[in-house]
């Protein structure tokens, strides 16, 4: 698991490789990810929006913005929790994400909530110790 808190908001990511939903012979990999979001910090927030930059094994990138996760922006009052399953399919067995979460205070202050950076492993990932 990866985790990360910025002002109070712990984001904590749990990688799963799908090898159901995988064709490493068609260069199609897939992955499902866990995301919890805590409210540790004395204010509510809602999650107003996500960018993501994802990186498979070649080094290219593609990012993806947009509102909200799965189709909702979560408030949450200190103390309170969200989790959320959403997914990413690479043309490499390997690859890795990261990105942040705009947050929305009671106050109308918008901030960014990193989303920790995490490794997106395949078992058809090949390593090699130099």
């Amino acid at each position: 698991m990866y985790t990360e808190t910025t002002r109070g908001i712990t984001v904590t990511v749990q990688p799963v490789y799908l090898e159901d939903q995988s064709s490493p012979a068609e260069g199609h990999y897939v992955w499902a990810y866990r995301v919890r979001i805590d409210n540790n910090g004395d204010e509510t927030v809602q999650l107003k929006r996500r960018h993501w930059k994802i990186t498979d094994a070649l080094g290219r990138m593609q990012e993806v913005e947009g509102a909200g996760v799965v189709g909702e922006q979560p408030v949450l009052q200190p103390g309170q929790s969200y989790e959320y399953t959403s997914g990413t399919p690479l043309p490499t067995p390997s690859g890795i994400m990261m990105g942040t979460y705009q947050m929305e205070s009671d106050e109308g202050e918008t901030f960014d909530v990193s989303i920790p950076a995490f490794s997106l492993d395949s078992p058809h990932e090949v390593h090699r110790l130099n």
